[in-house]
């Protein structure tokens, strides 16, 4: 099985901190499959680290209220392309980021609070009938398709 992950669940250092979100159920799950790691914000040509995003009013604002959006989807495009290039059986995807969220993203109040939707690059793998997993999800055991 061929499986597009978000690079940050591996340990690659592109978080918008600069960090990671390494998760050991990931790298379990992985295990014994080809894994192809993307990042839509830095390819989207994003630094790390970079100011928080979120989705606001179905555009990619930053904490200091600038546009991103033009680079989140340029980024989420070319990980779709990748994405599609690989032929991949799943996608999984870092909960709650205006990238990769799968199921819900933050606000868009920079409050830390949810809402249900999704990222730039997880609807677009939605609108191309790729299949995604989010961590969350994997790592409570359920591993629910979206």
């Amino acid at each position: 099985m061929k499986i597009l992950v978000s690079a940050c669940l591996m340990g690659r250092n592109c978080k918008y901190n600069g960090k990671n979100n390494y998760s050991e159920a990931v790298k379990e799950f992985v295990k014994g499959h080809e894994v192809i790691e993307v990042c839509p914000e830095v390819l989207g040509g994003l630094p790390t680290p970079r100011i928080p995003s979120e989705i606001v009013n179905g555009k990619v604002i930053n904490a200091e209220n600038k546009s991103v959006d033009l680079e989140f989807r340029r980024g989420a495009k070319k990980a779709l392309e990748i994405a599609k290039e690989h032929h991949v059986d799943v996608a999984i995807l870092k909960s709650k980021s205006p990238s990769c969220g799968a199921k819900e993203i933050y606000d868009g109040t920079f409050s830390g609070r949810t809402i249900k939707g999704m990222g730039v690059f997880a609807r677009l793998l939605k609108e191309n009938n790729i299949k995604m997993i989010d961590v969350e999800d994997l790592q409570k055991g359920e591993g629910s398709l979206y």
